[in-house]
């Protein structure tokens, strides 16, 4: 996928457009739900053999219990990988190409795509939660938008769905995560744009 997929993917994508100040909720998004299906675009810097390299395309995330089904696609919708994820292993299929398997997920796509999926995090990430540096769980909100996780992650939620930033239960919309490099990964950073429900 590194090299098949960087040639259909464009190299950023655009952010949604500004809005007008409004007040900004307290409140915390809904409670986490097992079973959800969600869409969007994702764009990826990142290193590859120690050279910077980027992509963006479009996913399709299945969630349902402990298993999780995540499609990439490029910009223009050809699918480019799936990657199916449960508590004993993680599976990545590319086109034309036989299906890999391995005990994690981290390390297949850090194999494979030449970067990290965090699908583990994107687990809790994507519905407005995560694991805090302390353990202690993080929920966000307007008021409470950023928090550097347990392992590492710095997230930022930088936008919600219209109409819920000032809701009961405001819905995540974009969110930035970053990671610095470790002497078992390299430097990388993520924006997913979830798309509004249907």
């Amino acid at each position: 996928m590194t090299r098949l997929f960087l040639p259909l993917i464009a190299a950023a994508l655009v952010a949604g457009c500004a809005t007008a100040p409004q007040a900004t909720s307290t409140a915390p998004v809904a409670a986490y739900r097992d079973t959800i299906e969600l869409a969007g675009r994702i764009s990826v810097n990142y290193q590859h053999n120690g050279n910077p390299e980027s992509l963006s395309g479009k996913f399709d995330w299945v969630q349902a219990g402990q298993r999780v089904d995540v499609t990439l696609s490029s910009p223009l919708g050809q699918t480019m990988a799936k990657i199916s994820v449960t508590p004993d292993a993680a599976t990545l299929t590319q086109t034309d190409k036989q299906p890999r398997t391995a005990k994690d997920i981290d390390s297949l796509t850090r194999e494979t795509l030449g970067w990290q999926l965090p699908v583990a995090g994107l687990r809790d990430w994507m519905q407005g939660y995560a694991t805090a540096q302390d353990g202690s769980r993080y929920t966000a909100s307007p008021a409470n938008p950023t928090v550097t996780t347990r392992d590492g992650w710095r997230l930022r939620y930088v936008s919600w769905q219209d109409g819920t930033e000032n809701s009961a239960h405001p819905q995540p919309k974009r969110i930035d995560a970053e990671r610095s490099a470790t002497p078992t990964s390299d430097e990388l950073a993520i924006r997913i744009v979830i798309d509004p429900p249907a």
